[in-house]
């Protein structure tokens, strides 16, 4: 269950995709033999990610899994190469910043995937580590950094562990001081260069929130929103104090930014597009201003010279996904970090003022040839009431009407998540190994327009499902797919999806592999962790609230109180210290389903929380999903006379 699910957290150039309407338009190609990779040898790949530049832009604070979990390293750019910076074995450690000045940096962990994440200090030049948010329970969020560079801002539910409050650390002695304290639940984006303004925000329901502007001189708050069904996002301010930025989609499907004078309330629309606007930042010194727009499940990034509102040459590189973007103090260098469906992300270097592209790494596995990957392609199929659902798909490249291919519908988190064009180790991994994987965006998933996303509000597990056995029917139409080989497969809601397949619609799937999916709803949205408080609300809205009459078909969509109907293999993948979907979940429906005699397998990390960081624990799933389905979907060969 992603954090508070409905919420477009991830932003995951627009290159030539083919978008298909109908079965017709889709484009065959001649099959082949690919090279077939082992398990070691694709996750051999590196993920990688910067996320500083130092002082004098000679270096960049990376983090990366190359030693099997994340740690923190520092890359020289003039010959790329890197030293780690930290050395976990146990838990994933995140980089945040460099500390200006100095040869410190701050990087984040928590402790097996509790989700307690605290901020450390550590120097690039020896082994002392130093915990700067050192309370108990608490789960601590870098924010930035003050003006002066003297002091860094963090969120931190120290204070009540339900409401996180602003507090602004000064780094030579690490004292924190409130800025903020967050009585009522409000989300805190943004602080203004002179302190004086905060962005806050509420959630009222996961279709509408309130936007507010805290002023911390007058102790005053004023409302941005209207009262409107629309969401509200704070992207940045000015350094001036009079000038705000947000996206809206207030009066449309789809998302547009805005200018807001702070003194006089003016707005001004500053892009709109026919997709989402959800990122939007100011460099430095505000001479850049780049802008995210969502484009059919990949990043459009477009960069503009802020004082003039002229467009500013962007790098573009084929098959390219653009996931961050970072500029330099200077702003003369942009660090970039860039992949596609073939390849993990890679870090560039780009020089706005030469238009000099560099890439840094190479993080696909030199002995993988990237040809027998699979692109993912953008489709689209009628569901049940002759909506349009788009997908992502992966055909294997040794499909064909001759040797066909045992298939699984690919179902996201959320509620509310959506499906990327961008790589996977899991989906590459099948695909190679001949399986096609169509990732549905069921309705309700986020990127398609409001009206879209609202459409499983309390119909959970009805036309979000169907929009999967329609994904399913799609599949058995291609002429190289074996229409009875066919799986479900899903991870935290998209387990409970396929949980729901098998329990509601036992005939239509061979298989499902389950990762901590949600088998009981009523014990997981009354087990909300405590730091979700501000957006319960929001969710028991959308979902039904557990406490009420609600619960009565909550109770009904809940597949653990069906599992009897469940008589198709199952495989389930849990972490014991997940706090979104308990392990009991898990257990609970493993220990029902086995009572049918029906096949089921269950694994269990212990060092793992809600989704795993550690490689071997991302290569044993993708292991054990592969025997899974040779065993129990695999298309059985025909016998020829």
């Amino acid at each position: 269950m992603q954090y508070n699910f409905k919420k477009l957290l991830f932003l995951t150039l627009l290159s030539s995709m083919m978008v298909c309407i109908h079965i017709s338009c889709k484009k065959e190609t001649e099959s082949r033999i690919p090279q077939q990779y082992t398990i070691e040898q694709l996750y051999d790949n590196v993920d990688i990610y910067g996320s500083d530049f130092n002082q004098d832009e000679t270096k960049i604070l990376i983090g990366t899994n190359k030693t099997g979990i994340y740690n923190v390293g520092e890359m020289t750019i003039s010959d790329t190469s890197v030293s780690m910076l930290t050395n976990s074995t146990n838990d994933a450690f995140f980089a945040e910043k460099y500390i200006v000045g100095t040869n410190q940096f701050i990087y984040s962990a928590d402790k097996g995937g509790d989700e307690n994440s605290h901020l450390y200090v550590k120097s690039v030049n020896d082994t002392i580590v130093e915990d700067i948010t050192p309370w108990p329970n608490s789960a601590n969020t870098f924010l930035g950094w003050s003006s002066d560079k003297k002091s860094i801002y963090i969120s931190s539910n120290k204070r009540d562990v339900k409401y996180f409050d602003l507090m602004k650390i000064e780094v030579v002695s690490w004292k924190p001081t409130m800025l903020y304290q967050n009585n009522e639940g409000f989300e805190i984006s943004l602080i203004s260069t002179s302190e004086r303004y905060i962005s806050l925000s509420k959630s009222i329901t996961t279709d509408k929130n309130e936007l507010y502007i805290y002023d911390s001189k007058l102790k005053t708050s004023k409302k941005i929103s209207n009262d409107s069904e629309s969401n509200w996002s704070a992207m940045a301010f000015e350094k001036n104090d009079s000038i705000f930025y947000f996206s809206t989609n207030d009066g449309g499907e789809f998302s547009y930014l805005v200018k807001y004078n702070i003194n006089s309330g003016a707005q001004e629309k500053v892009y709109e597009d026919k997709w989402d606007v959800v990122n939007m930042s100011l460099s430095e010194n505000e001479k850049y201003r780049t802008v995210f727009i969502n484009e059919d499940g990949k990043n459009k990034i477009l960069l503009y010279d802020h004082a003039t509102g002229k467009q500013v040459k962007f790098p573009e590189i084929a098959d390219g996904d653009v996931l961050g973007v970072n500029v330099s103090r200077s702003e003369k260098n942009m660090l970039l970090s860039i992949g596609s469906s073939t390849s993990p992300r890679n870090l560039y270097l780009y020089n706005i003022i030469t238009n000099e592209l560099k890439k840094l790494t190479n993080s696909l596995n030199p002995v993988i040839n990237e040809d027998d990957l699979v692109k993912a392609e953008v489709v689209r199929f009628k569901s049940f009431d002759g909506m349009e659902i788009p997908a992502i798909y992966y055909k294997p490249i040794q499909a064909d009407k001759n040797n066909k291919a045992g298939a699984l519908v690919w179902v996201h988190g959320g509620p509310g998540g959506q499906s990327r064009v961008g790589f996977s180790n899991s989906i590459q991994f099948l695909v190679n190994h001949g399986y096609a994987v169509l990732a549905v965006n069921n309705r309700g998933s986020s990127g398609y327009g409001k009206s879209f996303y609202k459409l499983d509000n309390k119909d959970h597990s009805n036309g979000d499902l169907k929009d999967c056995i329609y994904g399913k029917k799609w599949l058995q139409q291609q002429e190289y797919i074996d229409s009875s080989a066919i799986g479900i497969y899903g991870g935290s809601y998209g387990g409970c999806m396929v949980l729901g397949a098998l329990a509601f619609h036992p005939d239509e799937f061979k298989v499902g592999v389950n990762l901590f999916g949600v088998a009981n709803w009523l014990r997981t949205l009354k087990s909300i962790p405590p730091y979700w408080e501000s957006f319960r609300k929001a969710l028991y809205d959308e979902m039904g609230d557990p406490y009420t009459q609600d619960s009565v078909r909550l109770r009904s969509i809940s597949p653990l109180y069906n599992y009897e109907k469940i008589n198709k293999p199952l495989l389930v993948f849990q972490g014991s210290n997940d706090v979104r979907v308990l392990k009991v979940e898990s257990d609970e429906i493993v220990e029902g389903v086995k009572k049918n005699g029906v096949p089921v397998e269950y694994v269990l990390y212990p060092d793992e929380g809600h989704g795993f960081n550690k490689k071997e624990n991302q290569m044993t799933t993708s292991v054990k999903t592969l025997e899974f389905l040779d065993k129990y979907l695999k298309p059985k060969k025909e016998l020829k006379d």
